[in-house]
């Protein structure tokens, strides 16, 4: 695999106005080698020297903030969530630079006595020393570093290597690492081969996006006997129960669910809610639906910008075809539409679902709502859990409590409650995905730190260790 040149395109416009050039297996390799060449020094200045150097990660994050959100805002053809994106990964670096110390000190390293006696086990830990990481293209800044900053907090170096859909933002990143040389964090380019080659090339890895190429990882590290961390697709369900509000849930379920044109694991894209308030819930829907607007002409006006990936366009459109065609009712939105060049869907609310349909099925990934009424609240989170996913879900009630105890009964990983789509912007809640949603440990809470830390035993003979003797025949049985 040698280097090779690149073009990205531009959602807006449709044209391939970037180019970049692909990592060669050699680039790939003497990369890993310096980085693990420098982890050592790395995890030598401790947890204390590391969040140090990755509070200046953020400040240097801060100062080039406008170049690096304005090239993002050309990949995904979104201003506003792109800086908002820019500023929650410093935020989310300050985050562990303030709390991986805190977890350092609460390790347990003293001495426990074992069951065997005279023997005394103290636990040593490390980090992995080189980690891994494909991201998707959705939101490329906060995927790309949402595990490899944790991952660095522990002591690992980080090996990163970011969409080819969406690589504008790395130019200006490399600028930003130039200014924080002591960091053992470096990006790698190109498509599927390079995460390959990554792969091939790391102790821990972790993926972002599709369930179907995060089977291909898992089975490439397990090829490589190394951990695989997997956050993967979703079918996220809503519940809202007859106590709700109905203008109020619609505009949480509107938002929830097309937020960044819908272009999220965590969007909301299966809504159940309960007949005696569908009829108004549906008209304040609607209606708020309606309201929201494009980013077009104007890019700086408007709610939702184009698909980032035009293939994505073809996909959702096919969702809403396929619900037509088996007899949902499209009352608002329902075709995409090609503006100078991009790829854009309005609001789209469907009535008259089955489970049967594609879009109940299979992640859409747009601004698409598909609305199932409901007479039994057993029916409802019977039909929220009938589904191969298990990443995020969310109940919206007349009450905390009853929203509650709906939520703890729907197989998910996070459980938003009088909101929706709540991972978003809550990374201190530890969950673990289910089903074809994820594989591995958290990387919410505290656990996504710790999970790349490596336990050993120090097992201490207090006696005297037991002579050959010991284990002598003696002529018995």
């Amino acid at each position: 695999m040698g280097a090779a040149a690149m073009k990205a395109r531009n959602p807006r416009t449709g044209e391939e106005d970037y180019d970049f050039l692909e990592s060669s297996r050699e680039e790939i390799a003497a990369t890993a080698a310096r980085l693990r060449e420098a982890q050592g020094e790395w995890d030598t200045i401790g947890p204390a020297g590391r969040a140090v150097v990755l509070t200046r990660f953020a400040d240097a994050i801060d100062a080039h903030a406008a170049e690096i959100a304005g090239a993002l805002a050309v990949d995904t053809g979104r201003g506003t969530v792109s800086m908002i994106e820019v500023q929650g990964c410093a935020g989310n670096i300050r985050r562990w630079a303030q709390r991986g110390p805190e977890l350092f000190d609460r390790l347990d390293v003293e001495a426990h006595p074992s069951a065997t006696p005279g023997v005394e086990i103290v636990t040593n830990y490390s980090a992995f020393p080189l980690f891994g990481a494909i991201a998707p293209w959705n939101f490329p800044v906060i995927l790309s570093h949402i595990d490899a900053v944790p991952a660095l907090m522990a002591g690992c170096a980080a090996l990163v290597k970011p969409s080819e859909v969406t690589p504008r933002f790395v130019e200006p990143m490399r600028k930003v690492l130039a200014e924080v040389p002591e960091l053992p964090l470096a990006y790698v380019m190109g498509a599927a081969d390079v995460g390959q080659a990554l792969i091939e090339e790391v102790d821990y890895v972790c993926f972002t996006g599709s369930t179907a190429t995060g089977r291909k990882v898992a089975e490439a590290a397990a090829r490589a006997l190394i951990p695989a961390n997997l956050e993967l697709g979703g079918k996220d369900p809503m519940i809202i129960t007859a106590s709700a509000e109905p203008d109020w849930a619609a505009g949480v379920a509107l938002r929830a669910s097309v937020v960044a044109t819908g272009q999220a694991c965590q969007s909301i894209e299966r809504v159940y809610v309960a007949r005696e308030i569908a009829e108004p819930f549906l008209k304040a829907l609607v209606a708020a639906a309606e309201r929201v607007e494009l980013t077009w002409p104007d890019a700086a006006k408007g709610h939702l910008g184009p698909f980032i990936f035009a293939a994505q366009a073809d996909k959702v459109q096919a969702h809403i075809d396929d619900a037509r065609n088996h007899g949902a009712r499209v009352l608002t939105g329902g075709e995409v539409e090609v503006l100078g060049g991009g790829k854009y869907l309005r609001p789209t609310v469907l009535a008259d679902v089955t489970p049967q349909m594609t879009v109940m099925r299979e992640e859409t990934f747009g601004p698409v709502i598909p609305v199932t009424i409901y007479d039994d609240i057993e029916d409802a989170i019977a039909q929220a859990n009938d589904t191969e996913y298990g990443l995020s879900a969310a109940v919206l009630a007349g009450s905390l409590d009853e929203a509650t105890a709906v939520g703890v009964r729907l197989d998910a990983g996070a459980i938003s409650l009088q909101d929706g789509a709540m991972t978003s912007f809550v990374g201190d809640a530890t969950n673990q995905s289910r089903g074809c949603s994820g594989l591995g440990p958290s990387r919410m809470g505290d656990t996504g730190m710790l999970r790349f830390l490596r336990e050993r035993a120090l097992i201490r003979q207090m006696g005297d260790p037991l002579p050959i003797d010991a284990y002598a025949e003696r002529g018995e049985g």
